[in-house]
């Protein structure tokens, strides 16, 4: 998921440069149906075991006609998680990452990319932490299925209404790590997918091949350390929303110094447990992208004007939705 990775990359930072920044369901149904407690902890056996284990492996990622193929290493030791993901398509392209600290090696234009990390990437979906999640989804246990050789537990969550996507996940029997994910939308379309097509889990995966390839011969290319943007403390961004974001709750609200703008951006993060959305507000730059909606599998980000401000609304979340949460935004009266 390299390809993936570096596209998720570019994606969820797209604003303020956000993407240059960050069997189906009947989704939206308004069943009644409960969590099973069995079904919510093999979720959290899920989450789990994406950081705990070690494996190796090669998946592929679907949206729409496209299909990316990537190769991961993950190890996880005493002094933490490491791992190197690899595209097998298209421009080579590497990533090696311990704990936050990640490095980006772009072989075709000679430059690596230092930054931390700011997303989850396949196989680790799920957060750490899995509040809310009741709220919004109906988690329900579903049968076996065999995926990359291995025997895997479906589970599924359905959601409660129609501002969010629907997912299955396929779990490892004695790990729970997710073999398989999928997004499905209100409609029950498939949105995306992550499928390992072959897999190693345990103590074949040795630290031998977590090495990077371009290590060595990239110590004369172009560094790049924008990325590391500098933080300001937690603050009133001065916007604020008109309306509930029913089911979504803030996380942090926080100005960012963005490389390339002259000013800082008000920075808001939402989640309903599963998915997260930024909001980004600035002054209108001297080059704004296009009003309106663009997407790239299941994240969607919605741009729009307020008399000389821009908000940039991006996340894994239906369309819609990321257009509801942009059009809500308005300045507090001063």
């Amino acid at each position: 998921m390299m390809a993936t990775t570096v596209k998720a990359r570019a994606r969820r930072s797209a604003a303020p440069a956000v993407f240059a920044l960050l069997g189906a369901f009947g989704c939206g149904s308004g069943s009644a149906a409960e969590t099973a407690p069995d079904a919510m902890a093999w979720l959290k056996k899920i989450a789990a075991a994406s950081r705990q284990l070690n494996y190796s492996g090669t998946f592929v990622y679907q949206h729409g006609r496209q299909m990316e193929s990537s190769r991961i290493v993950h190890l996880s030791d005493a002094t933490g998680e490491h791992e190197r993901l690899e595209t097998l398509d298209g421009p080579p392209r590497e990533i090696i990452r311990t704990n936050e600290n990640v490095t980006c090696y772009l072989p075709e234009h000679k430059t690596v990319v230092i930054e931390k990390r700011t997303s989850r990437q396949f196989p680790a979906l799920l957060p750490d932490h899995l509040t809310g999640i009741a709220d919004n989804y109906v988690v329900t246990k579903g049968g076996q299925e065999r995926v990359a050789g291995y025997d895997c537990q479906v589970i599924a969550l359905e959601p409660k209404d129609k501002m969010r996507y629907g997912h299955k996940y396929c779990a490892e029997l004695a790990s729970g790590l997710a073999l398989r994910s999928r997004t499905f939308n209100e409609k029950g379309d498939l949105v995306d997918l992550f499928v390992f097509n072959q897999l190693m889990i345990g103590n074949g995966v040795t630290k031998d091949l977590l090495k990077s390839r371009y290590a060595a011969e990239s110590k004369t290319w172009h560094t790049d350390t924008a990325a590391l943007e500098l933080r300001e403390p937690a603050g009133d961004s001065r916007w604020e929303s008109k309306v509930t974001l029913a089911g979504f709750r803030k996380l942090t609200e926080m100005k960012r110094s963005i490389p390339g703008r002259s000013t800082s951006v008000s920075h808001i993060v939402y989640s309903d447990g599963i998915a997260a959305v930024s909001v980004f507000l600035e002054p209108m730059p001297k080059s704004p992208p296009a009003a309106g909606a663009t997407y790239q599998g299941a994240v969607n980000m919605y741009v729009k004007s307020s008399n000389d401000q821009m908000v940039t609304v991006v996340g894994e979340a239906p369309a819609n939705t990321v257009r509801q949460i942009a059009e809500s935004f308005t300045a507090k009266p001063r």
